[in-house]
């Protein structure tokens, strides 16, 4: 009976403070449907009246680009980042976890060292090059980062490479298959949950960044969805806090949706550190 009334303490202290940390959410959701007087003047959770106009005008934006403009901006720049960050990762982790060459151990503790830096650390070379290359302005600056290697990936991907037996590896080299078709055929298939993993992260990071967004990115009709919000705040006097706690909302979803969809497959690779041989 104590074991009992032990849990029930413990399972509403977790539900207290699950509502406590998704509290900010649930404002957020409910200031969607008020206007902007009411989120400014009322203390109540719940708004009066339901309102959509916060999702109307704020998709339509007033002095500055649709929200939709902004949404395609992210995509475009958020998709080819992810993807470049897969390949990148995956083979890198692939020549650290399955070959021998000179200098691997020094090279693989450089790339693990570079974890440790800040990234604001790394913000200004990385400016002054695509400064000097004539790419600000551009997607390109998120795109070549991505395509260089994220070290924080290349490690999580050789982390599953080893939890793999090379007992695979040698049984394909036996059956004639080359160094890439056993990685594109048998390890890629059993690399998903990383991959996966890999995926949500850098697609959060990336369609969430702010800081590196506002670095590179100086044309409005090029502004991602954080910027998006932003102009939101400096085009008026006095912000339509409706309006933009309304697009907040719709700039969550892709993430959420994300999640969702790949949930199995992320749960796998966090709980994990790939298959054990």
């Amino acid at each position: 009976m104590t074991g009992k009334k032990n849990n029930f303490w413990v399972h509403l202290g977790l539900i207290l403070f699950g509502v406590l940390m998704i509290y900010p959410l649930i404002w957020l959701l409910a200031s969607a449907f008020k206007d902007t007087q009411e989120i400014l003047t009322s203390s109540s959770l719940l708004p009066k009246i339901f309102r959509l106009d916060g999702f109307r005008e704020g998709w339509k934006g007033e002095g500055r680009p649709a929200f939709g403009v902004f949404i395609v901006n992210s995509i475009v720049m958020t998709l080819p980042t992810v993807l470049l960050t897969i390949v990148s990762g995956v083979l890198v982790a692939y020549g650290f976890a399955r070959f021998n060459f000179k200098f691997r151990k020094p090279l693989f503790a450089l790339m693990i060292g570079s974890i440790l830096l800040p990234g604001t650390v790394l913000l200004v070379p990385r400016y002054l090059i695509f400064r000097n290359l004539g790419m600000l302005d551009t997607y390109l600056p998120f795109w070549l980062t991505a395509a260089a290697g994220v070290p924080f990936f290349i490690f999580m991907f050789v982390q599953f490479f080893h939890g793999i037996p090379k007992s695979l590896d040698e049984s394909a080299y036996i059956d004639g298959c080359g160094s890439f078709r056993i990685l594109r055929s048998i390890l890629l298939p059993l690399l998903k949950p990383a991959i996966f993993s890999a995926a949500i992260f850098q697609f959060m990071w990336t369609w969430d960044d702010f800081f590196q967004s506002l670095i590179y990115i100086s044309s409005v009709d090029k502004y991602p969805v954080p910027l998006g919000l932003r102009l939101s705040i400096d085009s008026m006097g006095m912000p339509p806090w409706n309006q933009i706690a309304a697009m907040s909302l719709v700039a969550l979803l892709p993430s959420v949706l994300l999640f969702f969809v790949a949930q199995k497959y992320f749960v796998e690779g966090i709980a994990t550190t790939g298959l054990k041989g």
